[in-house]
């Protein structure tokens, strides 16, 4: 490989490293293509990038990135999972992928928002709800003080009506 097509995997890896909100590493020893190409299809439906790469290259690539805390699990066959948007989703795939397929595909490691993460936390991850699921939980929790406080205020000229209503009906039947 040349030595400039070198510095272009480096720089793309560290421009990846830098925008990744997750980044977690495998090993996957003993894979075949057809169960490479089934979890690059399940990592891509969940928006997640994944690459087989050195280990110098990552080394070098990992620099400066927030992510240098991976350099230690950089060795023997080593693939890597960005994850742009919604970390859970990836360590969902992977988890599960790694549970499967023990023998051959193993979890190394990974970071969150610049925070190591041991595989026990990859699977503590992986056990979360997704993104969406949290967010209409949290929705759920803003609006219920919200909802109850407007039947609150709903319920007061309701009861009124209901009054007038049955002094009107009292001065009828009289």
């Amino acid at each position: 490989m040349k030595r400039e097509s070198k510095q272009q995997i480096i720089s793309e890896l560290h421009e990846k490293l830098k925008a990744a909100k997750a980044v977690f590493l495998a090993d996957f020893r003993g894979m075949n293509v057809v169960q490479a190409t089934q979890l690059r299809n399940e990592l891509r439906n969940a928006s997640v990038e994944y690459k087989v790469v050195k280990n110098t290259l990552l080394e070098l690539a990992s620099r400066e990135t927030g992510k240098e805390s991976l350099s230690a699990h950089f060795t023997g066959p080593t693939a890597i999972a960005f994850s742009y948007d919604d970390p859970v989703a990836a360590a969902k795939v992977l988890s599960r992928f790694a549970k499967e397929k023990n023998a051959i595909f193993k979890l190394k490691a990974g970071v969150l928002s610049g925070k190591p993460l041991s595989v026990a936390d990859i699977q503590s991850l992986s056990d979360l709800p997704s993104r969406d699921v949290l967010l209409a939980k949290l929705l759920g929790t803003m609006n219920a003080p919200i909802t109850s406080f407007v039947g609150t205020l709903a319920a007061v000229p309701a009861a009124f009506v209901r009054a007038l209503d049955a002094i009107r009906a009292k001065k009828e039947g009289n």
